[in-house]
């Protein structure tokens, strides 16, 4: 393993385009879960300069008013002003909803046919990732560069830094030593502006009331920092680039510290083991950790359309398990929920909390709702160890 090395990652505030699609998408499950938790749901989004296009594929027994949940999501994140690139009010939504391909279906009901178990939505794999360098158990990079996005909305929606609007970005760049990360090396944040915002003035507001409270613990006289490097952004928001669900997966995931199968999240409902295996593997990875058998651990999951079962897990903790990787895999199989239906019933995934998690990363978070993120499985992990 390299032990000396600089790792980065980026995050994006709940304004930034591809995050108003993905809120968007999550909040129209969320709204069809409520009213029938067994709801299939895959909804897409796209948003350019003033409109919102929402399409996909649903059975359900509810009903969703998508205009109205478009404009909402709009409101909520921020988009009241026509002059940061899109207005709830007035921004056009267009929907295209349709039902589910039955020879989708008759592989995810559980009972149809020759399918006694419900399986998996699709074919894939799934990735989960955990480490102990931060108190949440995710990489420092990621973690780091989501509390600078969440700093910046609470900022704009507090009136602690005034002229700003919904879209921003953030990133961190982390030297690590000996494996362990040491320092900030850079920090890079674009933040949208109004017109007569001072450059100067907003570059050291986003410093001393952003950066500074985020990142304290790890800057040094040699960070180096970027603040809106361009010198301007005032044309921001769906207005500056389009949106699109699902294109925000490495932000929404781990921060590229670790592998990812390919999947995007948002506008999924449980059954595509995209969102809830990948939700499982997570979890897995997570307790491993918690429970001292590695420092890092990266689990997959793997499945066939309408199989129950996992192809396989693999698992890798990158040279730092107390035991062997194939006795974790066997602890794997013995404790942990891998069929869709044990996923979904164990995690509680069939109800509405999807939308909150379209945002700042859907892990490590510390959310009642997010049960992917308790440690309730390490006790038992270190008793089996402890038998041996």
């Amino acid at each position: 393993m390299t032990k000396n090395y600089i790792f980065t990652s980026e995050s994006v505030t709940e304004g930034h385009p591809d995050k108003i699609c993905d809120q968007i998408s999550d909040a129209v499950l969320d709204e069809l879960l409520r009213q029938d938790p067994y709801s299939r749901v895959a909804v897409e989004c796209l948003t350019t300069t003033g409109t919102i296009h929402v399409a996909g594929e649903v059975t359900t027994k509810g009903y969703a008013d998508v205009q109205k949940i478009a404009r909402e999501t709009l409101k909520n994140i921020g988009y009241t002003d026509p002059r940061f690139g899109i207005d709830c009010d007035d921004a056009g939504v267009w929907v295209a909803i349709h039902s589910q391909s039955p020879d989708i279906s008759q592989g995810v009901t559980e009972g149809k046919g020759e399918f006694k178990e419900q399986g998996a939505g699709d074919q894939g794999m799934m990735f989960g990732y955990a480490c102990n360098e931060t108190k949440e158990l995710m990489p420092l990079p990621i973690t780091l560069a989501h509390k600078l996005t969440q700093k910046l909305s609470e900022v704009r929606k507090k009136g602690i830094i005034k002229g700003i609007g919904p879209d921003g970005k953030s990133q961190v760049t982390i030297e690590y030593v000996d494996g362990k990360p040491k320092r900030i090396q850079t920090v890079v944040v674009s933040q949208q502006h109004i017109e007569d915002k001072s450059s100067e003035i907003l570059k050291k507001e986003i410093l001393d009331k952003v950066i500074k409270p985020v990142c304290e613990k790890y800057l040094d006289k040699d960070t180096k920092y970027y603040i809106n490097p361009t010198g301007r952004f005032v044309i921001g928001g769906p207005e500056g680039d389009s949106g699109l669900t699902g294109r925000k997966i490495i932000v929404d995931t781990y921060g590229g510290m670790g592998r990812h199968g390919g999947g995007a999240f948002s506008g999924k409902d449980p059954s595509k083991v995209d969102r809830s295996a990948a939700y499982a593997c997570r979890y897995i990875a997570k307790n491993i950790v918690a429970a001292g058998l590695a420092d890092k651990c990266e689990v997959q999951l793997s499945y066939a359309i309408g199989v129950a079962q996992p192809m396989g897990i693999f698992v890798d903790t990158f040279g730092t398990s107390k035991i062997s990787e194939e006795k974790i895999v066997e602890l794997i199989w013995k404790h942990f929920p891998v069929k869709p239906k044990d996923i979904i019933d164990q995690l509680k995934l069939r109800r509405p909390i999807y939308r909150k998690t379209a945002a700042y990363g859907h892990f490590g978070r510390e959310d009642p709702d997010f049960t992917w993120e308790k440690t309730d499985k390490a006790s038992v992990l270190r008793k089996e160890i402890e038998k041996k």
